[in-house]
């Protein structure tokens, strides 16, 4: 018999945690996504003046790579508090922190102002930013999938998903404009602090819609056993969240940073660096460039939901692996036409790649939800997926950016991103399908057992 903190919630109540965790998500990648985007068109100029255009630009997303160093930091933190003191609180905090570092760097002086601690300053916030978001992504994802019933979790725990692209979405539309409408001059003085200072609206809206939802009834309950087994054991302390996951569930933490080395490193390949490779490369302008990528992450919102709710039909790994295959042998089709310079074909490589993306990110929430134990959940999935972010898209457009500048050709970064699929490949290939998991019987006792042992079926709700 299901527990009552298993029972489906109301329909309403259930879409008020999705638009909670969506719109909070959403913000916290447009603020991320805005630097990337800033990275490769201004700040190069701004913040490290004096150095080739291409130097510059590595010495600006040497300082993107630098969020990427936070995130394990920000997943331990809030990992750890999120399975002691609940989602809600910390996602909270996660939003709060990126949004102030967004809205501050909207404020920095340039190095022409202050010299070398313009950059020393914009690195430090940048680390705000990502360790805030190593926190966000498990805390937004548990929210839902915890929330949610079984049948239609894949469905439900995508969303939260969606506000990646829905956050790149927004942040281009908002350059897009910004480029279209002011002088090249305009847009390096004063236009690229827009958006930036505007993050600090969206944070007001994201914490008003945050704050209204409830904490995850899972939760609750587990909690409540945590201490109904610590009042039973008298003086036997209970286990840090981060001992027991690298206790119980190792092999579910190398699963995970294996599955995010292809859809992390193409993610940023095809978003990032493309407007570095399609403005010094193929001679298009950066206004096209963002124009396609544009287009392709609206695309890549509509089909994440459905990736999902095909994961609830046929399992998460079929879909997973289907993704990492795709983006795989796209990487030669996709550069190829970014090549030819023309708007159109441009346009069709970063959507082909954005949705073979999306079969890889879509079931990725709830498959690393599945996987751990409901105290531990925030730790290990958090864990999992941003340990592997700083060897996967932290230098993902440094490196691409470098075997360009030594190559001069797209055929090694293809090879780049093709490596990483095989990685992905083989971690998913081994690992368990999760999808008839109930989430209230994955317990901590029953983590004692690795995940490789049962069937999926063993969970079954």
């Amino acid at each position: 018999m299901a527990s009552a903190a298993s029972a489906p919630p109301t329909s309403v109540n259930l879409k008020r945690i999705v638009a909670a965790s969506l719109i909070g998500t959403t913000i916290e990648w447009y603020d991320f996504f805005l630097y990337g985007s800033a990275a490769a068109l201004v700040f190069n100029k701004l913040f490290f003046p004096g150095s080739d255009p291409l130097v510059g630009t590595l010495l600006s997303f040497l300082t993107y790579a630098v969020g990427f160093a936070a995130r394990p930091l920000g997943a331990l933190v809030f990992g750890h508090y999120g399975d002691r003191l609940g989602r809600k609180k910390l996602l909270v905090l996660s939003l709060l922190l990126m949004g102030g570092a967004t809205f501050a760097i909207g404020l920095l002086p340039t190095h022409a102002t202050v010299g070398a601690a313009a950059p020393v300053l914009l690195t430090t916030l940048r680390l705000v930013q990502g360790f805030a978001l190593g926190g966000e992504w498990g805390g937004a994802v548990l929210l839902v999938s915890e929330h949610g019933d079984a049948k239609r979790r894949g469905f439900w725990a995508s969303w939260p998903q969606t506000g990646a692209p829905a956050g790149q979405l927004l942040a281009t539309g908002v350059l897009s404009l910004l480029t279209a409408t002011l002088s090249d001059d305009a847009f390096t003085s004063w236009g690229w602090r827009v958006p930036f200072l505007l993050s600090g609206l969206l944070v007001i809206v994201g914490l008003w819609i945050r704050l209204s939802v409830d904490e995850s009834p899972v939760f609750k309950q587990a909690l409540a056993q945590a201490e109904a087994r610590k009042a039973m054991r008298t003086g036997e302390a209970e286990k840090l969240p981060l001992v027991s996951v690298l206790r119980h569930h190792w092999r579910d933490v190398l699963v995970a940073m294996g599955a995010r080395m292809a859809e992390n490193i193409s993610y940023y390949v095809i978003t990032a660096f493309i407007l570095v490779y399609a403005t010094t490369s193929a001679g298009v302008s950066k206004q096209t460039a963002l124009n396609a990528v544009l287009i392709a992450s609206a695309v890549h919102f509509a089909v994440i939901p459905a990736w999902g709710a095909l994961s609830d039909r046929v399992g998460r790994r079929p879909v997973y692996l289907l993704g990492a295959a795709g983006v795989g042998l796209w990487m030669f089709p996709f550069f190829s036409l970014i090549d030819t310079g023309d708007f159109a074909n441009m346009v069709l490589a970063v959507t082909v790649g954005l949705v073979l993306h999306g079969a890889m990110y879509a079931p990725q929430a709830a498959f690393f939800s599945e996987m751990f134990a409901t105290r531990m959940r925030y730790s290990g999935a958090s864990i999992g997926a941003q340990f592997a972010s700083v060897a996967a898209g932290a230098p993902a457009p440094l490196i691409a950016t470098a075997l360009l500048a030594d190559y001069d050709s797209s055929t090694p970064i293809a090879l780049y991103v093709i490596a990483a699929v095989v990685l992905t490949l083989i971690a998913v290939g081994v690992a368990k399908e999760t999808r008839h998991r109930d989430l209230t019987e994955v317990d901590a006792d029953d983590a004692a057992q690795p995940t490789a042992a049962p069937t999926a079926d063993a969970h079954t709700a």
